[in-house]
């Protein structure tokens, strides 16, 4: 490139849900950044997801393995990368408890692979860098659902910025709350945020570490809760619900968590971290069935017509019952909070899900994967 960029940065697992949302953020928002997207393109990762965005000048694509430690090496020395968000992870809870090994090995030593390659690359001169990671709610464990005034929840209650929050209980993750993870992918993820941590504390790095709460939104894989219903309801197949529905989430809409990655890369604290959530607490039950009216009203059938599909399963293991985010010093520090009510957020989701079931059936087929097993065949 003959233009000089102000700064080179990789985005992992960008071709990924959350990934390729902020990949799409900093192209557009950022015309003298050099954005280099690193995913290894598995399952979840899909370039669809960025076609609007693939021939902007500003923008490249590497297909790689974050575990190929001398690959990521190579990459950064060769485009004097000054920065690292690292949203590359294996993230699917059930996937985890049958095959733990995988999860370790990406979301472990991927970590540590950047880490390292960071470490070499920038060889203790930090001014500029940054090395941003991104983590999940589900390293702090579980809440109780609780109900401090004896009234039924779910009730409001005020989280400490203020805010009111639909709440089912008084206590909410903090950033200074114990790590107890639950799950083979929980753990995996609160291993690797305790390396970034510690290549701050022992090298000096200036990493930042965030963990956020449910995202939902357009491209998301669905093999998650809302996308995945979204389409059951569509072709009115069984709605599988773990338990009796009653586990609570935090959900955050997916462009308001690319907007705080944007402003924590540049603004946030180096060696702190920051709790990123919704205030916006749902138990599955209550959400699967606003996505039934939903979908049943945009497609024009009786309210309520498919609730009925909703059909009880087993719990999964080591399913935690609550998870709530304290967004508030994220809040107080830097000023960001969610820009969406969450019945605005749904609405815009089911319709980009509904009016584009060709995206939907590609990925549900697995058409996508051969297509770039053959294009990148040998490379």
């Amino acid at each position: 490139m003959t233009k000089q960029m102000k700064r080179t940065i990789i985005i992992t697992g960008g071709a990924g849900f959350i990934g390729s949302h902020v990949v799409r953020l900093f192209v557009n928002k950022y015309p003298d950044y050099r954005i280099i997207n690193l995913d290894k393109l598995t399952y979840a990762g899909n370039l669809a997801n960025l076609k609007d965005i693939e021939d902007k000048p500003n923008y490249k694509f590497v297909r790689m393995d974050i575990c190929d430690f001398d690959g990521v090496l190579k990459l950064m020395q060769d485009e004097h990368v000054d920065g690292i968000i690292h949203l590359a992870a294996e993230s699917h809870v059930d996937r985890s408890i049958k095959d733990p090994f995988t999860f370790a090995q990406t979301n472990v030593m991927g970590t540590l692979s950047l880490l390292q390659a960071a470490k070499i690359a920038w060889d203790g001169n930090w001014e500029g860098k940054r090395f941003y990671h991104i983590s999940t709610d589900e390293v702090y464990g579980a809440l109780e659902m609780t109900d401090p005034e004896g009234v039924e929840p779910p009730f409001t209650t005020k989280a400490s910025s203020g805010k009111h929050h639909l709440a089912y209980g008084t206590t909410f993750f903090t950033e200074d709350l114990k790590y107890q993870p639950h799950s083979p992918y929980s753990a995996a993820k609160a291993s690797s945020d305790h390396f970034v941590r510690a290549f701050h504390d022992t090298y000096g790095m200036p990493t930042v570490v965030t963990n956020c709460s449910n995202n939902y939104g357009p491209y998301q894989f669905p093999e998650k809760l809302i996308p995945l219903f979204i389409n059951n309801i569509r072709h009115r197949k069984p709605l599988p619900v773990y338990g009796k529905g009653e586990n609570v989430r935090d959900w955050l809409y997916v462009e308001d968590h690319a907007r705080a990655i944007d402003l924590i890369f540049h603004e946030g604290k180096v060696g702190d971290t920051y709790n990123i959530g919704g205030f916006n607490e749902w138990k599955n039950i209550d959400i699967i069935k606003v996505l039934i009216s939903t979908v049943d009203r945009l497609l024009g059938r009786p309210e309520g017509a498919d609730m009925d599909l909703i059909t009880y399963v087993t719990d999964r293991a080591g399913h935690d019952l609550r998870y709530a985010i304290d967004s508030s010093k994220l809040q107080r520090e830097l000023g960001w909070e969610p820009s969406l009510q969450f019945e605005e957020g749904i609405e815009k989701t089911v319709r980009w899900y509904l009016d584009n079931q060709e995206w939907m059936d590609n990925v549900t087929s697995g058409d996508y994967q051969k297509y770039y097993d053959d294009m990148y065949k040998g490379r």
